[in-house]
């Protein structure tokens, strides 16, 4: 394989048809750090023209929240019989209207298929990766949100703005339940045990930003500085469809006064209940902690800048780019441009470039990276246009489909240490059997635009990959899959 694919396979998506190869890899890559960032898709498959999103499909999160609470209000009237509500058409119409999963997966999946901006795009999957949200409690309208408010817009950032993004995100503080969590010591904890209910502590987000998001369990954390945490995260977040405790059918204006009362804004992303918030000053890891709302950017600044985050985090992204068994130079490297940078992303961003085109090692790809690489390669048309969303072709697979069958997805209700970058945890017979029943289908229903001599023509590849497509026999669509299925696509060899 030519430099300029081993690179775009390693840190990006692969280059496009039209996308003329750079001269310079290396500048190409970083530039691409701050390339704009369009939504752009196509209408349907048949469309010549890629174009961007349409308004529209793209929601902003006071839309969602509402869209969300009128689901959960008609799931309510469903559940009391009311006349209208109850048959099958009419869930199914309230679904369509008001749940985002399915537009917010194509438009992900347009974005990687189509996009300019492919290195980006492949930073911003490894921070989905690593703050890690899923479909539980139906949060599914606010997931493609946080990917597109609190990760891909902060790219740029540093990383401190990143992870406070991230964990006042109203996707984040309802996948791991924070939203219902109320101090030890809260007025919501002292009502509830004076009438004889339960309400306290729930320390699950406190305990994966210490373990997953930041220090890791290297930085030797006891269990009093994940209650200091969860202490400092009581009171962040609303349920942004429901009121908690709510029985009674609302409008949206007068959930939203009960939202004021509540929080003193409508904002979910900002959304910080003053009864079920800790009082006092807390501590983490020796760092004391103000009460009150802005407890939280302090801690979550210090934790940013601490030096077991910059340790870690700088393996996970060595191992996800540069090498599944990346070097102390390589983990130095990148953890130097943090500390150098105060944590700029975009400096930490250029030193995995630099380790990554400098490393001869390949690197396999993820099950969707590899996916959206061998659809951008063959030109294929394998999801649907957006207009095409809610009708049924038996030929294209639903998204949602797709990224079930192959065995990874960022909607998935999963666990939240995300998915493994070492290669260890998806060789298999199981998933390379997915692969092939991938490669198929993209070749019968995605009809590609290029033939496998063409592509491999274009990519340079290697003679044991040529001399593999040429065993398989004289059938386009068998040489298809030998090739996408071939070690050197995979990422598991070199050139």
């Amino acid at each position: 394989m030519n430099e300029q694919f081993r690179i775009a396979q390693k840190l990006g998506l692969m280059f496009r048809p039209e996308n003329p190869l750079p001269e310079d890899i290396k500048s190409w890559a970083i530039k691409q750090l701050n390339a704009k960032s369009p939504a752009l898709g196509v209408n349907n498959t048949q469309a010549k023209k890629i174009q961007e999103w349409p308004d529209q499909l793209q929601p902003d999160l006071l839309t969602r929240d509402n869209l969300y609470s009128e689901y959960k209000y008609n799931r309510q009237r469903e559940e009391m019989d009311l006349a209208g509500y109850s048959s099958e058409a009419a869930k199914q119409d309230n679904e369509k209207k008001h749940l985002l999963l399915k537009t917010d997966q194509l438009k992900f999946s347009h974005r990687n298929v189509f996009g300019n901006d492919q290195v980006k795009l492949r930073f911003s999957s490894f921070w989905t990766n690593h703050f890690t949200t899923g479909n539980i409690w139906d949060n599914q309208n606010h997931i493609g949100h946080m990917m597109e408010e609190a990760i891909l817009a902060n790219l740029n950032n540093d990383f401190s703005e990143m992870l406070y993004k991230v964990t006042t995100h109203p996707s984040m503080l309802v996948y791991l339940d924070n939203c219902w969590s109320c101090g030890e010591r809260s007025q919501t904890a002292i009502w509830a045990k004076q009438n004889g209910e339960q309400a306290g502590l729930n320390d699950n987000l406190g305990r994966e930003l210490l373990e997953l998001h930041t220090v890791s369990p290297s930085a030797k954390y006891t269990e009093s500085d994940i209650r200091g945490a969860a202490n400092t995260l009581a009171g962040w977040g609303i349920w942004p469809g429901r009121i908690s405790d709510q029985s009674e059918l609302l409008s949206i204006p007068q959930r939203h006064q009960k939202l004021l009362k509540m929080g003193g804004t409508i904002n979910s992303w900002d959304f910080f209940k003053q009864d079920h918030a800790e009082p006092g000053n807390k501590k983490v890891l020796g760092k004391v902690v103000p009460a009150g709302k802005g407890g939280l950017r302090q801690l979550t600044d210090f934790l940013a800048a601490h030096e077991h985050t910059v340790k870690h985090i700088s393996f996970k992204l060595a191992q996800h780019f540069v090498s599944d068994n990346p070097s102390k130079a390589d983990t130095d490297f990148i953890a130097n441009a943090w500390r150098k940078s105060n944590g700029s992303l975009d400096e930490i961003h250029s030193a995995v470039i630099e380790r990554a085109i400098q490393s001869k090692e390949p690197k396999f790809q993820w099950p969707m990276t590899w996916l959206f690489q061998v659809v951008r390669l063959s030109d294929a048309r394998f999801f649907k246009g957006w207009a095409q969303l809610n009708r049924y072709d038996n030929n294209i697979m639903e998204s949602r489909e797709i990224f079930e069958e192959l065995g990874q997805g960022f909607w998935h209700e999963r666990q939240p240490d995300g998915y493994s970058s070492d290669k260890k945890e998806w060789l298999s017979g199981e998933m390379f059997e997915r692969r092939i029943r991938f490669a198929d289908a993209i070749y019968t229903a995605g009809r590609p635009k290029f033939k496998s001599d063409d592509i491999m023509n274009r990519i340079n590849a290697n003679d044991t990959t040529r001399n593999l497509v040429a065993s398989v026999g004289m059938s386009e669509k068998t040489k298809f899959i030998a090739l996408m299925c071939s070690p050197e696509i995979m990422g598991l060899e070199n050139a």
